[in-house]
This record gives structure tokens, C-alpha cells and sequence, in this order.
């Protein structure tokens, strides 16, 4: 199909950027700070589609929960800590020689990820070609850096008493939704999404502008999702297309969303033990050859200790916030994209320098132990010749 002669298609560009911005976040205080009213406190909760105990939001709109509850049961996706969203501000950006408005938001997980999210709607209705190449521009945008980065500091700055050992690691990550919510036929009537794939997504989604081979195009684009005639979900490593009518996130973005922090959170802890681990062998060469006895490994030990337990657990609850249980297509989505995300490789890399470290801990526990113990020894030999070397003293008197 010809892309000038292909649908007319609304929808916008939905730009990600998640930072890891300390330990944790309290969520209840940060609510407090970003929201004066308890109506703007539900607000900023309200943002979800779904509660922890499962039950939905009561402001959906019919047609949102309606989808929801014919595809399956709304105890689908079960959130232990819901996150909480705040609307930031309105901001412009630069995108070829046309400056477009950039709504502003941010998702704020309590274990420490902050997910800054632009929200830049297309111009109108744009053919294929024209959608491709507003994505493209939106995903190359020189200004997106320093945009973020000025709102997030902003943020930050709002939130510092609710941040636990605050500090914004130089690990980031990125992912662009490109969304679509209307796709329209010649005459305006609603055509199926099964149109999009007599076109070619590929300049779209992996920014390539030559003809990929056949083998390629399948090894790069392998998961396609739909449930219902109107709705698709293309993923990458990098970028989704999401075809959706309801209004909002979709509930496909709401699991990539958690998944990206999720991969975030792996992959920030796994650059961390990464520089950990020749730290550690020099600071046990250096406190062998100057320590004395066995208090020589006990703030080393110590720090060892802190670190697998920070590791494990801020690890393990990133990777519990989300559970999808009974939709079918939403646990395909989510498993996809943690494949993508390769996030079982991630976490075996974490559990193996894990492991190194723990071992690590153990010897020098160990070999602490047995110091102390040979001190201990020496003391009772020493007291023992004292002992007798006091009584033969003695009993020459």
C-alpha cells in the first residue's frame, strides 16, 4: 500500500527518559509536597488504571473499562506501591523548522526511579510518511537532554526531604512511544490496525531508511500484539508503536513504563557491583598489609554487608512492583518486553556478583575468625607463662 494512499492517522509522540535519583522515595510524603488538596492527592494517584487490591480507578471513563473487562478479569495488573504521576509543566520544543508544544509529566516509583515523560502531539492528520518522519524528528530532537534535564533537576529539587540517599546516577534510560489513537480511512471512517502492516514500520520504529531483508525484518520485529480488531502493539528494544482509542496511557505504556524502570534499576546495580568488585580487591590487598589482627576486614566487612543487602532488595522490589496475572495479552506484552529488555540476563549478572561478593565476605569473615582466634591462643599461652613464671617467683621467696 502506497503510504500518501494508506490511513490518515492522530496521535502523538510519547518521549521517555527514566533516572534513578536515590535509595528510595516516600510517596506519601511526596504527595504531600506536590499536591495541596486531597482532591489533587487523588489526582496524582488517579493516573493509574488500576489500584493494588485491583479495583478500578473510579473516573475511567466507560468505554476504558468496558475493553478492560471484556478482555479479562480487572485484577489483571496488581501494583504493590502505585506510583504516583505529577503533571510538571508546559514546554516547546524545536522539531525540524517548527516549534510544537511538549507537555510535561513524571512517574515517580518509590524505589528511586524517576520516569520524565514529554507528551508531543502530531500536527493534524499525517499520512504514513508524514507520521514516520514527525516520530523520527521527535526521537533526534537536539533540545530533548537539556529539556529533561531541566525539569527533572526541578523535580528533584521539590522532592529532596522525600529521597532517600539522593543521587542521580549517570545510568539513564530511554524509550519513545509512538501512539496512535485514530486511524482513518479516505472518507474519516475507522479502519482496522491490520492496515499498518501492509505498510513499513521500520523507518519508524528502528530508524532505518533502506529496505531491511526479510530475515532481518523478522529477527528485529518479532512481536506484534492485538486483542481487539482496533488496537496493536509493535515492541523494541528502544521504541514502541502503540495503536489505541481509549483516551490516556494505555495499559500496554503503564507495563512498558514499569518494565523500563525496572530494567533501570538492573542495570544501574549491575554497573555499580561492576565498579565494586576491583575496589574491594584493593581495599583487602591494602587492609593486609597495614591492619592489625582481626579488626583489620570490620568496616570492610561491614561495607560488604550493606551493599548485598541494598542491592537485594532494591533489585527484588523493582522487579515485584508489577504483576500481571489474569489478561492473557497483557502478560504476552510484559513478558516480551522483559525479554527484549533481556532482564533475565541482567538479574543473573547482578546474582553472580552477588555471589562473588558474598563469597568474598565469608573468606574474609573467616579468615577474620581465625586471626581472632590465634590471638586468642597467644593471649592464653602468654598468660599461662606469667602464670608460672609468677608462682616460680614466688616460691623462690
Amino acid at each position: 500500500m502506497d503510504s500518501d494512499a494508506g490511513p490518515r492517522i492522530a496521535g502523538a509522540v510519547v518521549v521517555y527518559r527514566l533516572y534513578d535519583v536515590g535509595y528510595e522515595i516516600d510517596l506519601e510524603r511526596a504527595l504531600d509536597l506536590l499536591a495541596s488538596t486531597p482532591h489533587e492527592r487523588a489526582t496524582l494517584r488517579r493516573t493509574l488504571q488500576y489500584r493494588p487490591d485491583g479495583s478500578e480507578e473510579p473516573d475511567e471513563s466507560d468505554h476504558a473499562v468496558a475493553r478492560r473487562s471484556a478482555r479479562a478479569e480487572v485484577q489483571a495488573i496488581q501494583i504493590k506501591t502505585p506510583p504516583i504521576t505529577s503533571t510538571l509543566a508546559a514546554d516547546t520544543i524545536t522539531l525540524g523548522d517548527r516549534q510544537h508544544d511538549v507537555h510535561v509529566s513524571a512517574r515517580i516509583f518509590d524505589f528511586g526511579v524517576v520516569s520524565m515523560r514529554l507528551y508531543i502531539e502530531a500536527p493534524g492528520l499525517l499520512n504514513w510518511r508524514e507520521y514516520s518522519a514527525f516520530g523520527n524528528a521527535a526521537d533526534a530532537a537536539p533540545g530533548l537532554a537539556a529539556l529533561f534535564h531541566r525539569h527533572l533537576h526541578q523535580l528533584t529539587a521539590r522532592l529532596a526531604t522525600t529521597i532517600a540517599r539522593p543521587h542521580i546516577a549517570p545510568v539513564t534510560e530511554d524509550y519513545i512511544v509512538y501512539r496512535i489513537t485514530r486511524l482513518l480511512g479516505s472518507t474519516g471512517e475507522a479502519l482496522p490496525t491490520v492496515v499498518l502492516r501492509d505498510l513499513d514500520v521500520v523507518p519508524l520504529l528502528l530508524n532505518e531508511q533502506r529496505p531491511l531483508a526479510d530475515t532481518a525484518r523478522a529477527e528485529l520485529l518479532p512481536y506484534w500484539f492485538s486483542y481487539y480488531p482496533d488496537d496493536l502493539a509493535i515492541l523494541t528494544w528502544s521504541s514502541a508503536l502503540i495503536v489505541d482509542p481509549t483516551e490516556g496511557d494505555s495499559d500496554v505504556q503503564l507495563i512498558l513504563e514499569f518494565a523500563n524502570a525496572q530494567l533501570l534499576e538492573l542495570r544501574y546495580y549491575d554497573a555499580l557491583l561492576d565498579a565494586e568488585l576491583p575496589r574491594m580487591y584493593d581495599r583487602i590487598a591494602e587492609r593486609r598489609s597495614r591492619a592489625l589482627f582481626g579488626r583489620r576486614y570490620a568496616a570492610l566487612l561491614t561495607g560488604l554487608q550493606t551493599l548485598v543487602a541494598d542491592s537485594t532488595e532494591i533489585v527484588e522490589r523493582a522487579e515485584n512492583a508489577l504483576k500481571v496475572t489474569d489478561d492473557v495479552y497483557l502478560a504476552r506484552v510484559y513478558a516480551a518486553a522483559l525479554e527484549l529488555f533481556r532482564g533475565r540476563v541482567w538479574r543473573r549478572g547482578i546474582d553472580h556478583k552477588l555471589a562473588i561478593i558474598r563469597q568474598t565476605y565469608a573468606m574474609l569473615n573467616a579468615e577474620a575468625m581465625a586471626v581472632r582466634n590465634e590471638v586468642l591462643e597467644v593471649a592464653i599461652i602468654v598468660l599461662i607463662v606469667v602464670e608460672i613464671v609468677i608462682a616460680v617467683v614466688l616460691g623462690r621467696r
